[in-house]
């Protein structure tokens, strides 16, 4: 066995470990989509597209290295074409492939895109050569200009909401929810409020005694007597109901 074969048989066995390994990755992406779609999360989903991923880049590192001959020179010929069902191979494939007749080669043995991919391409390949230098140039040109307006909106518009999103940033606050809440406990459960103490004027003495007018009662109106008047150091009844009605419980005091 020459060298080129050795490499050859070497690059298939890599070549055809690193396909199981990804063939298993992706039955396994498949399994738990079909049987764990309730519950699937979308971290483990990712974990396993990277595993396929990995398997994909490895496989390409393993056709691009100097040593792997090229593969695109060999041609794969079938030796035996049978209508009849193939056990050895059905085992092989799984299950997958159970006759390897004249119908199936040309689908599994194809290097080319499908016939209709093909034509398409052709087209296309065609239409681009026949375009002349002049025509493709202003269609690159018009293409340039509508792109480059479509960036210029989106520039103008990001901007725009960057200016709104920092200038409702800078608005400054006018209220203080602390300041709210105390004002609300205050006049609803008399919060933080004190009790204003009753003033006494000089003479002393319970009579003495002055009531704040915004929490006295109104005085009933009585006359009073000439006599009364010349009558000095004492004061008339009303002074003395505004007394005792003073000594009522204030309505804060809890």
């Amino acid at each position: 066995m020459s060298r080129e074969e050795k490499q050859l048989d070497m690059t298939l066995d890599a070549v055809q470990n690193r396909l199981n390994d990804l063939k298993i990755s992706i039955g396994a992406m498949v399994h738990k989509l079909e049987t764990e779609y309730e519950y699937i999360n979308w971290p483990t989903f990712l974990d396993n597209f990277a595993l396929i991923s990995s398997h994909l880049t490895g496989l390409s590192k393993i056709l691009s290295k100097e040593i792997c001959p090229p593969l695109r020179n060999r041609t794969v010929l079938p030796l035996m074409l049978s209508p009849e069902r193939d056990e050895l191979l059905l085992n092989i494939t799984q299950g997958r492939v159970p006759v390897f007749s004249h119908d199936i080669v040309p689908d599994y043995l194809r290097t080319k895109p499908d016939p209709v991919a093909e034509q398409k391409m052709l087209q296309n390949e065609q239409k681009a050569a026949n375009l002349s230098t002049e025509a493709a140039s202003k269609q690159v040109t018009q293409h340039n200009k509508v792109v480059s307006h479509i960036l210029d909106m989106v520039s103008k518009k990001r901007e725009e909401w960057d200016i709104e999103s920092s200038s409702r940033a800078g608005i400054q606050q006018t209220s203080s929810m602390a300041d709210t809440h105390a004002l609300v406990a205050a006049v609803g459960m008399g919060k933080g409020l004190k009790i204003g103490m009753p003033l006494q004027v000089p003479g002393g003495g319970p009579a003495s005694m002055m009531v704040p007018p915004a929490i006295r009662p109104p005085a009933p109106m009585s006359s009073v007597s000439p006599g009364g008047v010349n009558q000095l150091g004492k004061a008339p009844s009303a002074i003395k109901t505004n007394i005792k009605s003073a000594m009522q419980v204030h309505p804060f005091q809890r």
